[in-house]
């Protein structure tokens, strides 16, 4: 368990302040002169002369949320493509379902966000869809890759020839032995899908110009930087915190679920030598003893 401290202590502030922040920040009060520290401000005013502590506890949902349902979703339909384009036998199938995920790989994620974003307004839902659809390709792929690779393998052929379903070969079988290459990606994923959100609300995509967020506090505070730098440090320290205890967690969980695996697979390994030796030895020890009697 002790593997799981680390990333534990530095995701749970984020996540804290996002969850709880809002219930803790109560009623704004008197604005004040943009950029100051003091007057009763713990970590000063920000652009509009708001308080900047009240805006990191009511900023952080969005992005957490936000964030999470962009991966979850994106994982929701790659989890299905990728498996079905790895354990078909038409080719079409997967031609069918690969190249056009291709297609939209080929063009930038934040471009497209920006496109459609040119057309349509997205508000907080419309963003996490978005996030969500250009992850899709890459999350489908890396299934695919994962998944082909363990199909290839006899066992699940020799599944096949038994009749074994389709969803019990998927996800019994073909989707647990994939699961640490999925998770490993589902960080960076989340990763990615923070970077993409942070960077939308940067460019207005989804959320209001002086809308109380992490992302839009960093870029719209960073013009007083130097004079009041504390409504910039502390959401951008939030953000980076965030990913980087959801990683360790996943990179904690993978070494967690490493070492049951390396123990059985030592264990099956010496019963199988130490057979192998006895019967050979058994062999050898009645190959001499008939040879002695027949000649007697």
């Amino acid at each position: 368990m002790r593997r799981f401290v680390p990333g534990a202590v530095i995701v749970a502030v984020p996540l804290l302040l996002a969850l709880l922040g809002p219930l803790l920040a109560g009623d704004p009060g008197p604005r004040g002169v943009s950029f100051t520290t003091g007057d009763g401000h713990w970590l000063g005013t920000d652009f509009m002369g708001r308080d900047a502590w009240r805006q990191v506890l009511t900023g952080g949902r969005t992005v957490v949320v936000v964030s999470l349902a962009a991966t979850a979703l994106a994982y929701l339909v790659a989890l299905p493509l990728g498996l079905v384009a790895a354990l078909t036998d038409r080719r079409w199938i997967e031609d069918t379902l690969m190249r056009p995920l291709d297609v939209l790989l080929a063009v930038p994620s934040l471009l497209l966000i920006l496109l459609v974003a040119a057309v349509f307004s997205p508000g907080t839902v419309g963003l996490a869809l978005l996030v969500a659809v250009v992850n899709i390709p890459d999350a489908a792929r890396i299934v695919r890759a994962a998944a082909a690779q363990v199909a290839a393998r006899p066992a699940v052929e020799a599944l096949r020839m038994q009749g074994e379903t389709w969803w019990r070969l998927a996800v019994g079988h073909v989707g647990r032995a994939s699961l640490r290459t999925l998770v490993a990606d589902a960080g960076t994923r989340l990763t990615g899908a923070l970077y993409l959100v942070a960077t939308a609300a940067f460019l207005g995509v989804g959320v209001a110009p002086d809308a109380a967020d992490w992302a839009v506090m960093v870029d719209r505070n960073r013009t007083g930087l130097f004079v009041q730098p504390w409504a910039v440090v502390v959401p951008a320290v939030l953000i980076v915190a965030l990913t980087t205890g959801a990683n360790l967690l996943l990179d904690a969980a993978l070494d967690g679920a490493r070492r049951p695996v390396t123990r059985t697979a030592t264990r099956t390994a010496t019963r199988t030598a130490t057979r192998t030796v006895t019967r050979t030895v058994t062999r050898t020890v009645m190959r001499t003893v008939m040879r002695k009697d027949h000649r007697t």
